[in-house]
């Protein structure tokens, strides 16, 4: 038995890739108008791409640096999008929602100290 397909599902073809990414440009902009901490993040990630760039360091070095920091803001989006659907669905304090909301935290927290580890590992390689 088929699902019935939700009538904002989108079939296929280049309309689909087209549509998907205006979508995501719309994410984008929703995030940095509505998440302070995606605006502080995305702020870090620009100071910090610029620095890896300009850092004596390997082109894939230079890369981890900036892909660890690109994770970062990733997860920061999906925590943001769970707390937006928690927030749809109700208001009220209820120990399912404070899970979800914490578990998204918790993502973002882990990806964080990723980027500080790799970063300082790659630093510490270099000038140490």
């Amino acid at each position: 038995m088929t699902q019935p397909a939700s009538e904002f599902k989108s079939r296929s073809g280049l309309k689909r890739i087209q549509s998907a990414f205006f979508y995501s440009l719309d994410g984008l902009k929703t995030a940095w108008r509505h998440e302070h901490a995606f605006r502080q993040e995305l702020t870090i990630f620009v100071v910090a791409g610029i620095a890896a760039l300009l850092l004596p360091i390997s082109a894939f070095q230079k890369l981890a640096l900036i892909a660890v920091m690109v994770l970062v803001l990733i997860v920061e989006l999906i925590n943001s999008a769970i707390e937006a659907v928690v927030d749809r669905i109700s208001l009220e304090r209820h120990a399912l929602s404070k899970n979800a909301k914490d578990l998204g935290s918790a993502a973002v927290l882990l990806a964080c100290l990723l980027a500080a580890a790799t970063w300082s590992v790659v630093l510490f390689n270099r000038f140490w």
